[in-house]
Parts: structure tokens; sequence; C-alpha cells
């Protein structure tokens, strides 16, 4: 009875399409919000250390980019893997579902060993040519050292909750990131208070978190609630869907990447022109980003298997809607964030740190930060159509466009010509700025207006 249920909330071509977007989207954002606490929890505990908390968290600011690789890694099957696989149960091709979910496990394995053994060998150099200092490398090397040892949790929880959420489970995947943040977030003051441990503590809260994370996801796909469930016969790599899914993951693969090299070239410009201060402002401002975009992304992860659904059974008029609803509220969200972040920086940076010095340089930071916001909501929503589609070259060009050939080039030469600091989070503001308007406007003209009002069984090529 559970089961056939699951199946009639996992049938998006009926009912409404706002009501199934929300219906997945709450707790999606609820357990976005949650898997930010696995970060955001580390930094609170951390900056409070006393003494050494400021040093404390601009080592985890400097460590947060490997950790984007590393779940950039997990998300490239995930998202890769689990639209095609809403496609295939949008055409009634289960079998095919079930191939698709187990040839991205078997490849998250084969990643999450690769990724341990690189990280491993390279943290040292790689800590250091992200932006580390002589005094805060050894925060960041205790941290990363300890945090790359659960890395095989990491890529079974993050990159096998998509297909859990394809399905129409959204509160079962809610809850896959819930436990584990609720773990953590006990742990954390435990290791790092109680038994001294400090930033080795945080680290070690963390995996263990992401161990209870990885169990939890795997119990569902393999029980008999699940829909299209991980059986070992479906495991096998072919060449044509490892293909497939690494070419669609590509896109959330670029977008985590793009987003670490932001943060890499973000961190090291400003260690050469202010030094571990502003570095620390940064780990505080990508924190913010962090908790406002969790509904930014829980909203389009909603919509993403409706899209593909639709798409795959030819509903073309239901695609549109649902198209239209995300990207309305997911840019009325941004306004909002914009208002707030204009208007309260100040007591957004003291939730993380008290010193005067990084609250003075990180609120007009944070301002010039955030106030093209709406635009990147924008970005992130039109982006997110083309991945639910199986549009990979566009998604993937439109991830490069806004942080790799916009943002990370103008992050060098702003400071260089006389922005000094400031040109950092103006190269920020003007990416989001021109990257949403091209993405926005490419995903509406040659993409929205080709979809049909009305029902349609005819194949449309977009």
């Amino acid at each position: 009875m559970a089961n056939e249920s699951l199946k009639q909330r996992a049938d998006f071509a009926t009912g409404s399409v706002r009501a199934h977007i929300l219906r997945l989207a709450v707790p999606m954002t609820v357990a976005q919000l949650v898997n930010i606490l696995y970060s955001i929890v580390d930094r609170m505990y951390l900056g409070r250390m006393q003494d050494t908390g400021m040093l404390a968290l601009t080592g985890i600011g400097i460590v947060m980019p490997v950790i984007s690789i590393l779940t950039s890694v997990a998300s490239l099957c995930g998202t890769g893997g689990a639209p095609l696989c809403s496609i295939a149960r949008g055409r009634g091709d289960n079998d095919e579902a079930e191939r698709i979910m187990g040839t991205s496990f078997s490849l998250l394995l084969i990643l999450g060993v690769v990724m341990t053994t690189v990280v491993i060998a390279l943290k040292e150099p790689l800590l250091i040519l992200f932006g580390a200092s002589g005094e805060t490398l050894p925060y960041a090397e205790d941290y990363l050292t300890i945090y790359t040892l659960g890395t095989i949790f990491v890529m079974i929880g993050l990159g096998l909750n998509p297909f859990v959420n394809s399905q129409g489970a959204a509160k079962r995947g809610m809850m896959t990131v819930t436990l584990g943040a609720a773990v953590n977030i006990v742990l954390d003051p435990l290791f790092i208070f109680v038994f001294h441990m400090g930033i080795k503590g945080a680290a070690l809260a963390t995996i263990i978190a992401q161990f209870c994370s990885a169990m939890w996801v795997l119990a569902f796909l393999t029980g008999k609630k699940a829909i299209i469930r991980l059986r070992f016969n479906r495991m096998k790599l072919q060449a044509r869907r490892v293909l497939q899914i690494v070419g669609l993951g590509m896109s959330g693969f670029c977008m985590s990447m793009t987003t670490s090299l932001i943060q890499i070239v973000c961190n090291a410009t400003l260690q050469s022109y202010g030094g571990d201060l502003y570095v620390g402002a940064m780990t505080v401002i990508n924190a913010v980003r962090e908790v406002v975009f969790m509904a930014v992304n829980g909203l389009n992860n909603g919509a993403t298997p409706v899209m593909s659904y639709n798409y795959g059974a030819q509903r073309y008029d239901r695609l549109k809607t649902a198209i239209r609803f995300s990207v309305i509220v997911t840019m009325s969200y941004a306004l909002l964030v914009v208002i707030v972040t204009m208007a309260f920086p100040g007591a957004l940076f003291r939730v993380f740190n008290n010193e005067p010095e990084l609250i003075a340089v990180g609120v007009r930071a944070m301002r010039i930060y955030f106030v093209m916001f709406v635009f990147m909501s924008m970005q992130t929503s039109a982006q997110v159509v083309f991945l639910a589609l199986g549009k990979s070259k566009r998604a993937i060009f439109f991830s490069l466009l806004r942080k790799a050939i916009i943002a990370a080039p103008l992050t060098v030469l702003l400071p260089l010509i006389g922005f000094g600091t400031d040109g950092v989070f103006f190269a920020e503001a003007i990416s989001q700025l021109v990257g949403g308007l091209v993405c926005g406007g490419a995903m509406y003209f040659t993409l929205y207006r080709k979809l049909p009002s009305e029902p349609t069984n005819a194949q449309i090529v977009v």
C-alpha cells in the first residue's frame, strides 16, 4: 500500500504542477538548509573558540574549495543520473531507470576512492595554493585530513539522494541530510569543547554524520518501499550510460567546480591584498550565501523531477507551467534576500564572530556581494531547466560563463586596476548581473517559447 501510494505521488503527469513542485520543494529546501548546517555549525563553533577562533574560521575557509570539489564529483553522478532516471520513468521504462541508478552508484564508489587518494597525497600544496598562510595552514590541514577520510560517505549520501527525491520521496530525501546534520550538531560541541579536539573534532563529527546519511539513503534505495531500487545486477558499467550520466551531470559538476575556482581565486587574491582578516570575512559571506541559497536550490530541485518527468511524457503544457512557476517564486525569494542582506549585514556577521575588525571589513563586502543576487537566482533557475531537459551542453556553457569566464578574471583584474579588496566583491556582483541576464534570456528565447501551451504528443526539439 505504501509503495502504491508513492507511485501515485511520483506520477507528475497528473494533478497540480505547482502542488507537485511544492510537495517536493518544501522538504528539499529543509534538507538543503539542514545539509548546510554541516559546515555552518562547524564555522559557528570554531569561530568562537577562545584565542584561536579567528584562525580556525579562516582555516575552514581555506578548506571549503577542496570540500566543494569533493561534493562536485558526487553531484556529477547525482545531478546527471537522477534526471535521466526521471525521464526513463516518464517513458514507463523502469528497468532502464534502475540501470541508470546502478551505474551512477558504481561511478560514485570509483570516484570516491580516487578523490580520497588524490586529496590526501596533495593536501598541503593544495591548501597553500588556495591561500593558506603559515598561521592558518595547520588548522586547514588538520580539518581536511580527517574530512577526506569520509569522502566515500559524501559520495553515497549526496550522490544517491537525488534518486530518492526523483521517486517523489522528498520527505525520505530530507531525512537523509536531517539525520546527518542532527548527528553533527550533537557531536560538534562534544568533540570540540568537551574532548578538547578543536578543529579535528569538528571534522570527525562531520564524517560520522556523513556515514549516518549514507546508510540511511542506502537502506531506502535497497528496500521494498522504493519504486526504483538499487540492485547489484544493475550496477554494471556500460559506456553509453556512463557517457549520458557524465554528460548531463557535467553541468552540476561545472557549477560546483567553478564555485571552487572562485573561492580559490578570491581567497588567494584577498590574502594578497588584505590578509587573513579578509579571507575570514569571505568565509562568513560564503556561509551566509550557502544559507540563503538553499531555498533557491530546494525549489529548483523540487521542480527538476516534475520537469524531467513531463518532458519524458511529452506533456509540454505542464512543463511550461513548471518552468514559469519555479522562475517566478525563485526570483521573488531572491529579492527578499537582497533586502535583508542590505539592511542587516552586521547582524549576520555576528552569528559567526564578534570581532569588530572582521565586522567592519565584512559589512561593506557583504552589501557589494549580494546586491545582484536576484540575477544569480535567474541564472540558477534557467540552468536547471536546461539540466532537467537533458540539454547538458547549454547547461555546461552557462555554468562556465558566469564564474570561469566573467567572475574569475574580474576577481584578479579589478584589484589590480585600483579597486583593491573591493574588486573581489564587485567581480561577483558583475558576474551575477551579466550571467543571469544572458542565461535567463537564452532559456526563454531558445527553449520556453518553443514549447506549446496545450497538451501534445508531438516531440518538440529544443
